[in-house]
């Protein structure tokens, strides 16, 4: 089986709409909406568990409820963290079908310029090495400063990538490396691929696309709202 989690369980404080960005709208529709279509295109997918904040569990299913009528879609409560958020879907999975060869796809519920190509490589790569993510190249010249702000180092650019969704794995595989981790790894996850990282194993990088990108800062949502039109 081949699930997805779109992860939706933040409250967006940074994007100052006042309510999670998830719900902003854009052309009269939530951003929810968008992220959720290109999912719905790709038939690989047996179900796709979309998270929510706690307290706002009934708006998102309220929201589901009217803008689709596919019985893929589940919601379920998203966690304090977005390890223990992607951690809900797997058990999600895990409590209804998942076997050793299932595959979750996770995905940023606030990157909806995704398309159904690029989740469907992700699902193909994941299934051929175990864990995949898309990555663009870095365009910019990073600097490193672990000594107040002074530069201490210039990694080269042409080894840098700015790391994207979708990003899927081997469920199974997933649970065998979470169970192994000390708590001061667990601590560090702040993505599904870094759990694979600590354990030297393999993750697929494949290409992204630019326009997959995450929206964080009103700014985003401009040219959200630009690419959309009216």
């Amino acid at each position: 089986m081949i699930f997805a989690a779109i992860l939706a369980g933040g409250t967006g404080t940074r994007l100052g709409m006042g309510v999670p960005k998830q719900f902003f709208k854009i052309n009269n529709k939530p951003l929810l909406a968008y992220c959720i279509e290109p999912f719905l295109k790709v038939d690989l997918l047996d179900k796709i568990i979309i998270s929510s904040p706690k307290q706002y569990l009934n708006d998102t299913q309220e929201l589901i409820d009217k803008y689709f009528d596919d019985n893929r879609l589940i919601v379920i409560e998203g966690g304090k963290t977005r390890n223990d958020t992607i951690l809900n879907s797997i058990y999600y999975a895990i409590e209804n079908g998942a076997d050793d060869n299932a595959i979750m796809v996770t995905h940023d519920g606030a990157r909806i310029f995704v398309s159904p190509k690029l989740i469907e490589d992700s699902i193909k790569y994941a299934c051929e090495f175990g864990a995949a993510s898309p990555v663009v190249p870095a365009v910019d010249v990073i600097f490193q400063s672990k000594e107040n702000n002074k530069l201490t180092k210039i990694p080269e650019r042409k080894h840098l990538f700015h790391a994207q969704t979708p990003q899927s794995f081997n469920i199974k595989k997933f649970i065998e490396i979470y169970e192994d981790l000390t708590e001061d790894e667990i601590n560090l996850l702040d993505e599904a691929m870094m759990l694979f990282y600590l354990r030297d194993e393999e993750v697929y990088l494949f290409e992204g696309d630019s326009s997959n990108f995450k929206i964080t800062r009103p700014f985003d949502i401009t040219i959200s709202e630009s690419i959309l039109g009216d």
